[in-house]
């Protein structure tokens, strides 16, 4: 993963169980905000996953397509395009109709003063999508905000503990999984409700953010001191394996990797890999926001890349550098302010 193409390839590049779970799945396959973060790279990995599969199924990408070429790039991968703002009720009637639908949109960053924008795009819009889609399998993203701060040392909150968001962010995703839910049980629409954080690859996630404050001399704030991260290939087949387990009421996953990260080891390991210093601006506090995903695990294996892997990878690539997304995920926040 040592340039844009390898680092593309490999987080497309199918494991042996997703494509067998795709033989078995029924259907095309439409993904709804195919152009965000992980957007590109899962309709990649489908698209050569149902290649390897042999069903013929269709992958339809459905986005805005603000940025140029990104349209041109899936297209171009073997997936069908449709460029569409779904916000739009003629548009979202006149999608093609298909078995399968992964929900990717969300809006998180400019909530603060934007808040009735978040909530229509993470409250209202689901459940918008629900009724188009209903009877379709639905494999929708969500995010681990919505559980509390939880002591560090609790392994963090499982599917059966209370949820307990914190900031208007966190309370409009809790917004779309209660709306799912609402439309799951009226339509008898299976879905999958999937708590993912932190998603990590060489251009964004929690390793990049450390490795751009460490580059730049800037003490890396240690309040939120602990933190999960999944690697994104396996968060992306994760996400498509779920559309089996689609179910009414919802069935709800949380997708992250097995470790509590300390972002002070983190931070120097990162340090070490990059020759540089690091330096800290405060101590850690006990509370963090984690999540358990051991049932995750015992139905999909374990992420194929450990932390220190990805530390290795993400080091070598800022060292390089190579482009990034500039989009940092704000983990340390703890006020639910974004």
């Amino acid at each position: 993963m040592r340039d844009p193409a390898a680092l593309e390839e490999r987080l497309s590049r199918p494991g042996e169980a997703l494509v067998e779970d795709l033989r078995r799945l029924e259907g095309d396959i439409v993904v709804l905000g195919a152009a965000g973060k992980l957007g590109p790279s899962l309709v990649r990995l489908a698209v050569r996953g149902v290649a390897a599969a042999g069903t013929g199924a269709r992958v339809v990408a459905v986005s805005r397509f603000g940025r140029p070429g990104s349209a041109e790039e899936l297209s171009d991968a073997g997936a069908e395009v449709v460029a569409a703002d779904i916000t739009d009720e003629n548009a979202l009637a006149a999608l093609p109709d298909a078995a399968n639908v992964v929900y990717l949109v969300g809006a998180k960053f400019g909530t603060e003063g934007n808040e009735h924008a978040t909530w229509a795009t993470n409250a209202y819009l689901p459940g918008r999508v629900a009724e188009r889609y209903a009877g379709a399998r639905i494999s929708a993203l969500s995010t681990g905000n919505v559980y509390p701060l939880v002591p560090v040392g609790s392994g963090g909150c499982t599917e059966q503990d209370p949820v307990g968001p914190v900031g208007e962010y966190a309370m409009s995703c809790l917004g779309r999984e209660r709306v799912l839910t609402h439309f799951a049980r009226r339509s008898g629409t299976p879905m999958a409700l999937i708590r993912l954080n932190y998603a990590v690859e060489m251009r964004y996630g929690v390793l990049v953010d450390l490795a751009r404050q460490i580059a730049a001399k800037e003490p890396v704030d240690l309040t939120t001191g602990f933190a999960n991260i999944v690697w994104q290939g396996y968060a992306n087949e994760v996400t498509l394996r779920a559309l089996l387990h689609a179910d009414v009421p919802p069935f709800v996953l949380n997708l992250t990797g097995p470790e509590t990260l300390s972002i002070r080891k983190a931070a120097m390991r990162m340090a070490e890999l990059l020759g540089a210093n690091v330096t800290f601006s405060s101590a850690e506090t006990g509370t963090a926001l984690l999540s358990d995903a051991s049932r995750c695990h015992g139905l999909f294996g374990y992420p194929q890349l450990a932390v220190d892997a990805l530390l290795t990878a993400t080091a070598e690539w800022v060292r390089s550098g190579l482009p990034l997304l500039d989009k940092p995920t704000h983990f340390q926040s703890r006020d639910g302010k974004f």
